[in-house]
């Protein structure tokens, strides 16, 4: 078993769709990473094609198409809501992930220090010792 350790954790990638794919899969795979819907993102495609620069747009999904590699079979079977949502914010927003990793970290922290100073406390032990004697 191989295991490509250069590859992306992020199931999230852009990446062409094997499921919502008319031509290439390039509007599919562009919906799937952002959370559109794919019949959107494709009307946006042919307007841009026909209202703002036609060969450009053009150019740019062949481009798109040979250079995005296809999505895995096995990448669609593994998706749950809840672990996209968590990739899709990782990727969209590095900077306010790592604000509430590190806003989760410091409650827990509070939260460590305020059980310690509980435990460690003479009411704890002398709680402990009447416990012990109610037990006997």
């Amino acid at each position: 078993m191989t295991h490509d350790y250069t590859a992306s954790p992020n199931p999230t990638r852009f990446k062409r769709s094997r499921t919502d794919r008319v031509i290439a899969g390039v509007c599919g795979g562009l919906a799937e990473r952002f959370g559109w819907e794919p019949v959107l993102v494709r009307l946006l495609a042919v307007l841009a094609f026909f209202f703002v620069a036609g060969p450009l747009v053009l150019l740019a999904y062949v481009i798109a198409w040979m250079i995005t590699p296809k999505r895995g079979r096995d990448e669609y079977a593994s998706r749950n809501p809840d672990e996209e949502a968590f990739w899709r914010g990782v990727s969209d927003q590095p900077r306010a992930t790592f604000s509430n990793l590190k806003y989760t970290f410091m409650d827990l922290e509070d939260r460590l220090q305020t059980l310690e100073r509980s435990v460690t406390s003479d009411e704890w032990r002398l709680r402990r010792e009447f416990r012990d004697l109610e037990r006997e």
